[in-house]
């Protein structure tokens, strides 16, 4: 019996997989790197990619219904299978993709804590400082306009994500503020 288990799938894995390319798709808006010049490196793409993923989580995990915190974990593994799948469609050899996977498990993890702070304070000032210390890595002269265009996203989004219902989640389906909505 223990050998059929081998092959059922885990609760909510198609759905966080859905929701997980949801949040890729608007962290690759054009608007990202032409507009407020994040870095189109391996580097920005995934502060972005982690940034939409850590507000589509923190939206999950505060939903009452029980559901949300399996498709916030649903979202989270199907995250860290792209990024072991990519890097080895990259040819990172297999004795590192480990490594290299728990490295970016805590730079996302550690991203996602900087950004909870000022978004659960309403503190847009704190989000594009510790958004322009991650995305940028320092690069940006001090009150540079991207950060705070970034963060004023980053606010729309987490308000967009709290208007949508779990059904909605639970179809898949999640929509993302529009990066030409922010000012630069």
């Amino acid at each position: 019996m223990a050998l059929f288990g081998l092959f059922r799938r885990r609760p909510h894995e198609r759905t966080g997989f859905e929701l997980y390319g949801a949040a890729v798709r608007a962290a690759r808006h054009p608007a990202f790197f032409a507009r407020l010049g994040v870095p189109d490196t391996l580097d920005g793409r995934f502060d972005l990619i982690g940034l939409q993923v850590a507000l589509l989580i923190r939206r999950l995990h505060r939903d009452p219904d029980r559901r949300g915190a399996a498709l916030a974990q649903a979202v989270f593994d199907a995250m860290f299978a792209d990024m072991d799948f990519n890097l080895r469609e990259m040819g990172v050899g297999d004795m590192s993709i480990a490594r290299r996977v728990k490295t970016m498990w805590e730079a996302f993890h550690g991203r996602a804590q900087a950004y909870e702070a000022p978004l659960e304070a309403g503190d847009p000032v704190a989000l594009a400082a510790a958004l322009a210390r991650n995305v940028w890595r320092g690069t940006l002269a001090d009150g540079a306009a991207e950060p705070a265009a970034l963060a004023a996203l980053a606010f729309s989004t987490d308000a967009l994500l709290a208007r949508q219902g779990m059904s909605q989640f639970l179809a898949g389906e999640a929509r993302f503020a529009a990066p030409e909505d922010a000012s630069s």
